[in-house]
Parts: C-alpha cells; structure tokens; sequence
C-alpha cells in the first residue's frame, strides 16, 4: 500500500489497526479507536489480560472513568478483539507499539519488550504498513534501535516497503480517556509527508494540537516534559525539607508562591512513581551519555525524589523512637490515588527500608487486590501509620475509630491529604510532610 493509498484508508477508517501492548496505554487507545469505528487488533502476551478484554471486561482496576464501558461496547460491537499471536497483524495497514521501557539499576534503558515486540512486529507486517511506536523512548532510539531492527527482521526498506513513526503518549492513570482526548499530541514521521499522515490518524482521537516533526524532536519532547516534572517535583520537595527544619509550612508557601503571575510550584510528597517519571529522565539523560556533556541538574533532582521514601522513615523515627519490632501501617500502594499502578511505587521502596530496620509492615491499599480488606483491622495494634498515596478512602475515614485502632495515634501524612481539625478532634498526632508550623 502506497503512503496515499493509506492515507485514504484512514480517511474513510477501513484502515485496520493492530496496539502491541494492552496496558495503561495500548488498551484505551485500542478502544477509543475501536469507538470511532476502526477495526482493531490488540496484541497483548499476557493471556488472562487477553482473555479479559475478549470479554467485554477491563483489566485495569482503579478509578478510570468511561474505560470499562467502553471496552464493553467495542468488544460487543466486534470492533476490538484481542490475541497473543503477532502473525494475525499481517493484515494490519498501522501497526502501534505500546510497551513498557524502564531503565535499569544503572539507570540505563532496558529494551527488552521494545525489541521483542518490534522484531515481532518486523517478521509479521505486510508491505506498504505504517509503524508507529508510542512508546517513550530515549532519543536516538528510532534511528539507533528501531528502524535497524524493522528493516533487519522484515527484510524490507523504510520509504520503500513500510512507514515509520512515533507519537509519545502522554497519559496517567485515573485520566485515561480524557487525556488521550485532550492532551495535544507530537508525531515524528520517517518523512514529512508520514507524518502528516499520522496527523490525520490521530486527529480521529485528538481534541487538542497534533504537531508534525521527526523522530528525535517527538522524542525529546516527551523525555524533556517528564523530566521538567521531575526536577519541578524536586525543588517542591527540597522546599518542604527546609521548611520542616525552619517551622514553616510548604502547603502555605506553595499557596503564596502560585498566587504570583508566572510562578508556579509543584506538589512535595512522599515519593515519585509510575513507569513515567521515574525513568523518563534518565532516558534523557542516556541519550549525550557518550558525549563530553556533563548534567547536573536532571540527575540530582532524580536523587532528591528518590529519597523522600527515606525521608518519611527519618521523620517517623523523629516522632516515635527507636522503630525496631514495632507494626507500621502503610496508606497506599498504588504510586497515584485512585489507581491501582504500582509500578515504581514509594511505598515499595519504604517497606523495603521499614522492613530492613527491623519493623513489621503492613499495607492496605482499596485498589491493589493484594492489600484490599478492611482498613480498621489493618490498623489493629499498629505504632504508626503513614500515608503514602492520596487516595480520598483515607480522607474519609472514621478517624475515632482508627485512632482506637491504632496502638499509638501517630499519623504522619506523606500527601497532605488530612484535615489537621479532624485530627486533633480524633485525638490523633498528625504529622504532615513538610509542616512543622502547628507541631508541639
């Protein structure tokens, strides 16, 4: 198929689309395209997720507005169907790639699932296929990784015999559907005229500016935002640790700052996770780390917010002693509220350091099967609980209740979620990050 002959199959949507990948991103995207009428093959390995979705059911626990009924809808409609197999995209006109690409323990890209799915995705496309990977990635990797191993695999030319694009996501959980629909979009074709029609495509299931550029730019901008978060998340954690040792409160002075033109200050809290933030940066970063570049900033930042999981455990030994033998009760799981994704998740990374020291943890999270049941019996005879994801549950807690639970009533806040008056009514010592302004 021609690149116009494509083109007009998208306009006329009897284009077939196949998602590698069903997860936070690969599934809403499959169905929002499955609503607008494409028919759409998803390729997932994990069976029982496969299995799920051929039902009508979502995998993706947490609250995600209008999912679940969607995929009911298309699935039903027969407009999405799901498989394990990559030999049924041979009849695929687009083919978009959304798997996971963490870093590993030396903070350098792991590829595994990306090369997977593209050598996959080489041996089985038909001729004259547009290859789009949304995955984020770090810049360089479509000249460096992808393109050589779709030609290698396929055995066949870009431009020539196929199309290749990227179109980073920018999606987090909780906001699924309505950030696919409202959060603008950057397409980097092999050419400008793939990308222009990869502009089309995706206008099909974007409200707001789709921009055209070529791989390294669409590349950069998503690297760059994340790790624009992140050093922002950074300066509003090192804020709060200044105000804590100065008897200030950051909440106040996040207020105040914002309230100038121009200044904005980002959240403090107990930890940054999910599969974005985290490692984003680093793929950044990864990208001159063969160069004569020296960063700073980037890397610091990510060593700032990678320790306030150490930071609540300093704070919780401030507050109750000497930790050892003693039952600490952790409030979220998840790394966002409302969300059952614990990828990267704070809380991991504080019951591993409670744990090394010597205490007994436990966890309940309401959206993480493992850690669901009732929050009061979690709670019995515990020294201390720290919340650690925002999610509303514990904000609506029958704080009398928990407090008699508790079997000293010590809470400290990684979120600033809770309302000081209702503690001190409950006879709970609250400690908030961040806030030393109302301490005794």
């Amino acid at each position: 198929m021609s690149l116009s002959a494509l083109e007009k199959s998208i306009l006329n949507k009897s284009a077939k689309i196949a998602i590698v990948g069903l997860g936070y991103v690969g599934l809403p995207v499959a169905a929002l395209l499955a609503e607008k009428g494409f028919q759409v093959l998803g390729v997932e390995i994990k069976a029982n997720r496969v299995d799920l979705i051929n039902q009508g059911i979502s995998p993706i626990e947490g609250k995600e507005p209008g999912l679940a009924e969607m995929i009911k809808r298309v699935v039903g409609s027969g407009k999405l169907r799901a498989t394990t197999d990559f030999k049924e995209i041979s009849d695929r006109d687009m083919v978009l790639v959304n798997v996971e690409t963490p870093v590993n323990d030396k903070n350098y890209p792991e590829y595994q699932a990306l090369r997977a799915s593209v050598s996959s995705v080489g041996k089985n496309i038909k001729k004259g296929a547009l290859v789009v990977i949304e995955s984020t990635i770090m810049p360089g990797t479509m000249k460096k990784i992808v393109l050589p191993l779709l030609q290698e695999t396929s055995g066949m030319q870009v431009r020539k015999d196929f199309y290749l694009g990227n179109c980073p996501e920018r999606v987090m959980p909780g906001k699924l559907l309505s950030n696919l629909a409202n959060l603008s979009r950057v397409v980097g074709g092999d050419t400008s005229e793939t990308a222009a029609v990869m502009k089309k495509f995706y206008a099909y299931i974007v409200d707001a500016d789709i921009d055209e550029t070529d791989w390294i730019t669409a590349e950069l901008v998503k690297t760059a935002e994340n790790a624009y978060r992140d050093v922002n998340i950074a300066f509003a954690n090192e804020v709060a640790k200044i105000c804590e040792t100065l008897g200030a409160d950051v909440w106040r002075v996040r207020e105040l700052v914002r309230k100038s033109p121009g200044r904005e200050m980002l959240m403090p809290g107990s930890g940054v996770g999910g599969h974005c933030i985290p490692k984003d940066p680093w793929l950044l970063v990864s990208s001159v780390r063969d160069t004569d570049l020296d960063l700073e900033l980037i890397p610091t930042a990510r060593k700032i917010n990678t320790s306030m999981p150490a930071h609540l455990m300093a704070l919780l030994k401030e507050q109750a002693g000497e930790i050892s033998e003693k039952k600490i009760l952790l409030l979220g799981y998840a790394y966002l509220e409302e969300s059952d994704d614990i990828r990267n998740s704070p809380a991991a990374a504080l019951a591993k350091l409670l744990e090394e020291a010597g205490v007994q943890v436990v966890i309940h999270d309401p959206f993480v099967p493992e850690f669901t049941g009732d929050i009061y019996q979690a709670a019995k005879d515990c020294d201390a609980a720290l919340i650690i994801t925002g999610h509303s549950a514990y904000a609506e807690m029958d704080f009398t209740k928990f407090k008699e639970c508790l079997r000293s009533p010590l809470v400290i806040d990684g979120r600033n979620l809770l309302d000081r008056g209702k503690m001190r009514a409950a006879g709970i010592n609250l400690i908030t990050l961040g806030d030393r302004s109302t301490a005794e």
